[in-house]
């Protein structure tokens, strides 16, 4: 009885093996490739994993210490979102992730023209973002482009970086010309019986830069220059100048230079009791202290690329003929405080919209190509939550920003009189109408 039970126990083992042996063989692990199991027993292919890297330097250290890290912060939130949402999904069916490779240069040109070199050859970054400032993108450009490496520019306003005859450079900012030729557009759509302006600005190169520029646009509009001078920058009695502009009769008044010199000028002009209905400065008026003025604030117009109470939306890119691409502002306002215990400034959203287009570039172009990706930013026509953003593609200012405004910022006072800052163009963002002083 006990050979048969240890024949029949050997028959049932035989019998198990050959029954196994016939079965399909085991897949083999190779190169990191994975199988997952469908819902009908069978097996697809999983998507490969490819993370990429983003390389850029910033001001730990130095004079642009509190904006670059401002501007850092924002791309750091726009990555671990992404990466957060299971990354970017190419036509291949590779999933992006993004990762970044950054060093300290101290606010320093010469640190910036060494880092970027070691970003792109040694660190093999995949794509680059720029420093803060336009002097040091200007010496970061030339080492993307040597190097064939896509670069988004942001906290880079100066025009002159995008006429060198770079392919692979794409500014976020609204450039340097372009910062009060908004107030021009403003005045022409919300005041129409405007006709005459006087542009007075501090003498330092962006001020006069500024203001040589508006008053070609608003020339080339048909707009009359009643009046355009320039003060010393430590000017501090505008008297002469007050009188000039009451001689001179204008509708508007535009220019201004920085935040001393702008605020004592619109504090003047109000103690003067100047009859002028509208006024744009730089600088000065988004600073919330330029509240500080009381009454002599009310009306006052200033520019900014970015304010936390812009309304782009969905609705207003539809109406514009835009194609949305989301958060809304209030979405990235509220995601960054969370983040970092504090209201993002425009430098802020800079940096997670430079991460953006580039991570929208890629989605469409399905593709980290070089050639691809660059191909996808050219065609780029977008609204965000930072505005409108496209690129000039001509030979001669090829990825200059063209489509973004500035933000203009008008201080009013609201029901119970107290001071409030409103956005009143360009339309698709405002909170608020236009009024006058």
């Amino acid at each position: 009885m006990k050979r048969l039970a240890l024949l029949a126990s050997a028959l049932l083992i035989m019998a198990m093996l050959a029954a196994c042996a016939g079965g399909p063989a085991s897949p083999a692990s190779s190169g990191g490739d994975t199988t997952t199991q469908t819902d009908s027993g069978g097996s697809e292919q999983a998507a490969s994993a490819r993370e990429v890297l983003i390389g850029y330097t910033a001001s730990q250290t130095g004079k642009y210490n509190v904006e670059s890290t401002r501007q850092v912060n924002g791309l750091n939130q726009w990555m671990k979102e992404v990466n957060d949402a299971g990354g970017i999904k190419l036509a291949d069916g590779t999933v992006v992730t993004f990762a970044s490779k950054s060093y300290d240069d101290e606010s320093n040109g010469d640190r910036v023209q060494e880092l970027y070199t070691k970003l792109a050859t040694t660190d093999g970054a995949d794509f680059l973002i720029s420093p803060y400032s336009s002097g040091l993108t200007s010496t970061a450009s030339p080492i993307a482009e040597q190097y064939e490496k896509v670069m988004i520019t942001t906290g880079a306003a100066d025009d002159a970086n995008y006429t060198q005859g770079y392919t692979g450079i794409y500014q976020v900012y609204t450039p340097a010309s372009k910062y009060l030729t908004g107030a021009v557009d403003m005045l022409k759509a919300k005041a129409p019986d405007v006709k005459k302006l006087a542009v007075v600005h501090e003498n330092d190169k962006f001020s006069t830069g500024v203001a040589d520029a508006v008053k070609a646009y608003a020339e080339s509009l048909g707009y009359e220059i009643v009046l355009f001078e320039g003060y010393d920058s430590a000017t501090t009695d505008f008297a002469p100048f007050i009188n000039k502009i009451e001689q001179s009769a204008p509708d508007a008044i535009l220019g201004g230079g920085h935040f001393q010199d702008g605020s004592t000028f619109a504090r003047q002009l109000a103690e003067k009791g100047v009859d002028v209905p509208y006024m744009a400065l730089l600088v000065a008026p988004p600073e919330p202290t330029f509240a500080d003025l009381g009454d002599a604030a009310v009306g006052v117009v200033g520019p900014s690329q970015w304010e936390p109470l812009a309304k782009f939306t969905e609705a207003a890119a539809s109406s514009a003929g835009l194609t949305w691409v989301g958060p809304t502002g209030d979405t990235f306002v509220s995601d960054y405080q969370a983040a970092y215990n504090d209201e993002p400034s425009y430098h802020a959203a800079g940096g997670y919209v430079a991460g953006m287009m580039l991570g929208e570039a890629i989605k469409q172009a399905g593709s980290l190509d070089s050639a691809a990706v660059k191909a996808a930013l050219d065609s780029m026509d977008l609204l965000t939550f930072y505005g409108h953003l496209k690129f000039d593609t001509s030979a001669e200012a090829h990825g200059l920003q063209v489509g973004h405004d500035m933000v203009f910022v008008q201080w009013q006072k609201d029901g119970d009189g107290n001071l409030v800052k409103q956005v009143v163009w360009p339309a698709e963002g405002a909170t608020a109408d236009l009024i006058t002083r």
